[in-house]
């Protein structure tokens, strides 16, 4: 479904207001991401940045650098509807942090159409990469009400 300018915004901001929210549940002290994947106005998965299941919740080494296992939210939220019946054909992927070069491989191999996100990354290959694939990128930097 196609909405005007002005109430995809609003939707856009109110989903990225439930990432940051998702992002509050990560144990990282370092950086906390939320995501949320939304299909058919519905959201069909969700993440957080965090070590895999089974694993302790500590995400960083004494040094405070990210152990190599941890998930980026995006993956997460991927791998959630891995191992659902849901599929992100078509999606939109909302982010508190822009994806990665590793984690942009996956969005367009989920057929993720549209990714919107608050901050970008240190390294904007991702976002490059993504543009390249053609898939539509909106940064929201202020979530006004």
């Amino acid at each position: 479904m196609q909405y005007s300018k002005e109430k995809q915004l609003r939707y856009d901001s109110a989903y990225l207001r439930m990432a940051l929210e998702w992002a509050k549940l990560s144990h990282c002290a370092r950086k906390q991401v939320g995501a949320l994947i939304v299909r058919d106005n519905m959201i069909i998965s969700d993440g957080y940045n965090g070590t895999p299941t089974g694993f302790d919740n500590c995400c960083e080494n004494e040094l405070g650098e990210t152990l190599w296992y941890v998930l980026h939210a995006e993956a997460n939220a991927l791998t959630k509807i891995a191992k659902s019946n849901q599929n992100a054909n078509n999606a939109t992927l909302y982010i508190t942090l822009s994806p990665c070069k590793e984690c942009s491989k996956l969005i367009l191999q989920a057929g993720i159409k549209r990714v919107v996100y608050i901050k970008g990354y240190k390294d904007s290959s991702g976002l490059d990469f993504l543009k390249t694939s053609k898939i539509e990128l909106t940064q929201i930097e202020s979530l006004d009400e």
